[in-house]
């Protein structure tokens, strides 16, 4: 059996919990609106359409902001076709997805809906075939409270009260050759910068994301980076960073270890900004909006877009099924991201419904849980307080992509207010279980009261609407703490959750971290 240790003190800290990392992300893409969040025909939906089975799944995902409408969708979009009466809506083609968009949901029905999952909005603007005045039209009409014609334009559709939106991004993959409106650097950070000053001048109180690269692996990955940031700097808050995994190749060793990629690629973001900060003498700091992140099989039929005269509403898109193993890379990258909680403000699992997502439903029909709905909804939870900064000692194990990389990845959180301890854990080997040897004496007093692991002899298993709970996290009774010393069995192909607490109450103390956004 590999072995791996794992050392925690409360001293070392890398930041607080950042809950905007929970974030998701709705777009206008597929099923994930329409027969997604919203189908008024449905059995379960209620007075204003929404399918309740689904905002109860998103609550129990425990999503804390959801990005909208787009993606590649809102370089396209005309915001002002989604208000009003909806018998009065204008059928628009989109050309992003080459379907119909009929506008039976649109900002106010999105912010309705948020306000009934208990979620944060995110809104995107339109920089594609649109610019400063069509982003300062929406920004009124969201959150001024009134006495303007698009504040009482709002008004008058029926929301009394502004939306108060407070996160916006300032367009879309706008480096993508795919994107409507692409540009170049050069362009994208003067129109960015004109937008943001515009729009601050509605409302300073607003947080700004700028687009960064589409991916790590675009030729301009860097230096759009840092020719965007040189003229955005001040107006701006975010840069944004992009990543998809799939292990389609046949990889899987180094499908496993995906998270590596993501840290290697936060730091590099975090290194341009710092590098643009420097050179302008910049006092702030420009932090990370990962906000589209996710296993995706961008090859498979279903991710293939309708094509010809085919310009189909809500089509079957990008419904991937997941399988055990692509639970477990997603879980690392939760890892990944909260152990760079000192750069990573914000991110967005994309999507939420349908597409590429932790919740399935069926038009009509069932809904049911992925298996990545499962290390999210965990970790969502459980990570409280402070994001600890681990020594980790690992067997490596050789991959094609990455090369040798740790066995195990892990990151732990301490609640300073309840004292309790969660560590999040991943076994990337795809054949031997590891014996995880934590330290936990900086933590006298402690006991275990859960371990959880989700793992299958069979890491190609995947839910399904008839299936969906015969592979589940389930109790590891190997989760054994003593004498300081925690000690757990991982099996292969593997993520686990082990909380720890205090034998006896501890005094309250502030809890730096919170949980308010």
């Amino acid at each position: 059996m590999l072995t791996a240790t794992v050392t925690l003190d409360p001293a070392f800290v890398v930041g607080p919990v950042r809950p905007r990392t929970f974030g998701t992300f709705v777009e206008h893409l597929g099923r994930c609106v329409y027969t997604g969040i919203y189908e008024p025909e449905h059995a379960t939906a209620d007075e204003d359409g929404f399918r309740t089975d689904v905002l109860d799944l998103t609550r129990e995902l425990e999503v804390t902001t959801v990005r909208y409408p787009g993606g590649n969708f809102v370089s396209g979009y005309r915001w002002e076709d989604g208000v009003g009466p909806r018998e009065a809506r204008p059928v628009r083609l989109d050309l992003a997805w080459h379907s119909s968009e009929p506008n039976w949901v649109g900002v106010d029905e999105f912010v309705r809906w948020c306000r009934k999952a208990g979620v944060e909005p995110m809104m995107a603007v339109n920089l594609g075939t649109r610019g400063v005045q069509e982003a300062l039209d929406l920004l009124e009409y969201c959150n001024v409270t009134g006495g303007t014609y698009l504040s009482d334009l709002r008004r008058a559709n029926g929301a009394e009260e502004p939306h108060g939106i407070r996160m916006w991004c300032l367009g879309n993959e706008m480096d993508g050759p795919w994107q409507i409106g692409h540009k170049t650097a050069e362009e994208y950070a003067r129109l960015a910068t004109e937008t943001a000053r515009a729009m601050r001048m509605i409302d300073p109180t607003i947080e700004l994301v700028a687009c960064g690269s589409s991916s790590s692996e675009m030729t301009t990955f860097g230096a759009w980076e840092h020719t965007v940031l040189s003229e955005a700097y001040e107006q701006v808050d975010y840069v944004s960073a992009h990543v998809y995994y799939n292990g389609a190749d046949g990889d899987l060793a180094s499908f496993l270890a995906s998270a590596v990629n993501m840290d290697r690629f936060i730091a590099s973001v975090a290194a341009t900004a710092d590098a643009v900060r420097a050179a302008g003498k910049h006092e702030k700091r420009i932090h990370i909006s990962f906000d589209e992140w996710n296993v995706w099989y961008i090859d498979r039929m279903r991710s293939e877009v309708p094509t010809g005269e085919d310009w189909p509403v809500a089509p079957i898109l990008c419904e991937d099924t997941y399988t055990v193993a692509d639970a477990v890379v997603v879980g690392n990258c939760l890892i990944s991201l909260l152990r760079h909680a000192d750069r990573v403000h914000a991110a967005s699992l994309a999507q939420l419904v349908n597409v590429i997502a932790p919740i399935m439903t069926e038009p009509g029909g069932r809904s049911w849980r992925q298996t990545t709905f499962h290390p999210f909804a965990l970790t969502a939870h459980h990570a409280r307080g402070e994001v600890l900064r681990l020594a980790i000692s690992s067997p490596l194990l050789p991959t094609a992509k990455y090369g040798d990389v740790p066995a195990l990845d892990a990151v732990a959180t301490h609640d300073a207010a309840t004292g309790e301890v969660a560590i999040f854990v991943v076994n990337r080997s795809p054949d031997e279980e590891l014996l995880l040897d934590s330290d936990l004496r900086a933590f006298p007093g402690l006991r275990v009261i859960e371990a959880v692991t989700l793992h299958s002899p069979d890491h190609t298993w995947a839910a399904t609407a008839d299936d969906a709970t015969s592979v589940v996290p389930q109790a590891n009774t190997s989760a054994l703490l003593a004498d300081g010393r925690l000690g757990a069995a991982l099996p292969p192909i593997s993520w686990s959750m082990i909380r720890l607490k205090p034998t006896e109450t501890i005094p309250v103390v502030p809890n730096r971290g919170g949980r308010a956004l």
